[in-house]
């Protein structure tokens, strides 16, 4: 399972509007023989690329796959009949498909005889895709970085580079991996960001989004040739997120200022918070989150830890809405 998982990682970002699954094939000795992560839109699912690789050794092995099988007729054949007619003899799944078009899988391959097992398996390349399976909403992850006493710039609006190179290098591969990146048109102004994935080996760009009223500054890098760009003159998060999903946009990550952020977080629209944090002190400037709608400390969103760990010299939190676990 593992190695399904390292396999959908390497195809995340690139899969949208379709999971990025990883599947991997056993022979009946247990060797591995074939694995495969799912090709972009209209192209092979995972298991269809590890059965091609696997070919006749397939048969009377497992597959091992992150996300259940499809048993529906889209762009491409049911994974689930591709199973079956491999020959394989046991399928095991990380995750139940919570999409109704395309569930039913398991089921199938019981009933052509072949031995399904679930594994309960986190599967973080999938964490996107199953939350906007399950709400219709693109999948936002709030990402910042700060002082340690909650800054993002100092008080003469400077803000390079309050992160270190290791946790800019990080994002960078964060934003190759998802499928568009946000910011305000105050960002824009004041920044000028070309909010594109580099330094990495990124296929494709992520398609840029400026949330906000007025025009964009002439000649503002956001406006080049190196990616696509939205700019959407709402600020209503509900709007913004209705248009990306109709779009295809399944991953997003929210790199705004604290106004956008508050924005999203008002409405209940950040599901993940990613935060990098230098060690270092300002004392003044903007803080990371302003009119967030919370008035008193019950009001507090409040959230869950799921990991810190360090990102060069800073610190590295990823944590998640308490109400969302």
């Amino acid at each position: 399972m593992a190695l399904a998982v390292e396999a959908s990682a390497r195809v995340r970002g690139t899969t949208s509007p379709n999971p990025p699954v990883g599947a991997v094939v056993l022979a009946a000795g247990g060797e591995v023989v074939g694995v495969g992560g799912t090709r972009p839109p209209g192209q092979a699912h995972a298991e269809v690329v590890a059965l091609a690789e696997a070919g006749t050794r397939a048969a009377g092995g497992t597959v091992v796959v992150t996300l259940e099988p499809c048993a529906h007729h889209g762009r491409t054949p049911p994974c689930a009949d591709a199973l079956v007619a491999a020959g394989v003899a046991r399928v095991v799944y990380a995750n139940a498909d919570p999409n109704p078009k395309a569930a039913g899988g398991a089921d199938v391959l019981r009933a052509a005889g072949v031995e399904v097992v679930h594994l309960p398996t986190r599967v973080e390349p999938l964490r996107a895709w199953l939350h906007h399976a399950r709400t219709g909403r693109p999948h936002v992850t709030w990402k910042y970085a700060a002082t340690l006493d909650g800054r993002v710039a100092a008080a003469d609006g400077t803000s390079r580079w309050i992160s270190s190179a290791e946790s800019r290098a990080e994002v960078h591969g964060l934003r190759a991996a998802v499928d568009a990146i946000m910011v305000g048109t105050g960002t824009v102004r004041v920044d000028d960001p070309r909010l594109t994935a580099r330094g990495t080996a990124a296929v494709r760009q992520p398609l840029r989004v400026v949330v906000g009223e007025g025009e964009l500054p002439p000649g503002a890098l956001v406006l080049d040739d190196s990616a696509e760009t939205l700019h959407m003159r709402t600020r209503d998060p509900d709007v913004v997120l209705a248009e990306l999903a109709r779009r295809g946009v399944v991953d997003v990550l929210l790199e705004g200022g604290p106004t956008l952020a508050g924005a999203f977080a008002r409405a209940g629209r950040i599901d993940r918070v990613l935060a990098y944090v230098a060690p270092k002190l300002l004392g003044d400037g903007p803080a990371v989150l302003r009119d967030a709608g919370v008035a008193t400390i019950t009001d507090a969103v409040g959230l869950v830890v799921e990991q810190v760990t360090m990102c060069g010299p800073d610190v590295r939190i990823s944590a998640v809405p308490a109400a969302a676990r």
